[in-house]
């Protein structure tokens, strides 16, 4: 339950740093900005291209769910 919360405090904050931005105002305390996991909130190992930590990219690679990515062999 902890880790939800903590999810749901980093949405809202996102969403106010873009209301934020559009109205062209200065994001007020931008370090509390932090990137998170949107499978399992995790903060470590984010991965922006997929907008998931580095597990959870692997586990939907390897099960085949993400497009255009596939397992290296050489």
């Amino acid at each position: 339950m902890a880790r939800k919360a903590i999810v749901n405090k980093a949405a809202d904050a996102q969403s106010k740093a873009a209301k934020a931005r559009a109205s062209g105002k200065k994001v007020s305390f931008p370090s509390r900005l932090y990137h998170r996991c949107s499978v399992c909130g995790r903060v470590h190992g984010y991965i922006g291209k997929f907008d998931m930590c580095r597990i959870c990219v692997r586990e939907r690679a390897n099960a085949g769910e993400l497009m255009g990515v596939r397992k290296s062999s050489w």
